[in-house]
């Protein structure tokens, strides 16, 4: 399982990786269309504010699992390895909370966005603020993840001290994928 889980966030990696590409490409060629041939494409401009859309949320995803959000770790650093549980368990239950307001928010505006259409491509603005589905659900299923694991006491010294800001945690994490 572990696997299929890893692959699907190199997947999400490599969408990232042609989202940021197809956004940077866009914007490149309108502005050499622009003030080279004093022409442009409109439908560049649009894609490319959507498309940051979606990296910025699929990336705060990818962020969050690899603990790359900011923290406290100045604080959580002076803590031995209860505290650091302890601060660990309320940061996901705050995040869980957050993360499932985050996709009812989605929920209760899709209706609105679902009946919008984008001004160029005509595109429902339903797929492009839909992403909030996604964050918002996989936001809180690494945070049920994580809790259930603390809970359970099968969370790894490597993941308690990427939480703390400890580098030799996250080499280690990073050393998993």
């Amino acid at each position: 399982m572990t696997r299929v889980v890893d692959l699907f966030y190199k997947l999400l990696e490599l969408l990232l990786i042609l989202l940021l590409s197809g956004m940077a490409v866009m914007v490149f060629v309108n502005v050499v269309l622009r003030y080279g041939f004093n022409s442009g494409l409109t439908v560049s401009d649009e894609m490319a504010r959507y498309f940051f859309v979606w990296l910025t949320f699929i990336g705060a995803v990818v962020g969050f699992r690899e603990y790359g959000h900011m923290g406290v770790e100045s604080l959580v650093a002076l803590f031995g390895r209860r505290g650091r549980v302890l601060c660990m368990i309320l940061s996901n239950l705050l995040i869980l909370g957050v993360s499932a307001i985050f996709f009812w928010g989605t929920w209760k505006q899709l209706p609105i966005n679902a009946s919008m259409s984008a001004p160029v491509t005509g595109l429902s603005m339903g797929w492009v603020y839909g992403i909030g589905f996604f964050t918002g659900a996989g936001c809180s299923l690494i945070a049920l993840e994580r809790l259930f694991r603390l809970v359970t006491g099968r969370v790894t010294e490597s993941e308690i001290a990427a939480f703390a800001g400890e580098h030799h945690g996250i080499e280690k994490l990073v050393e998993r994928a």
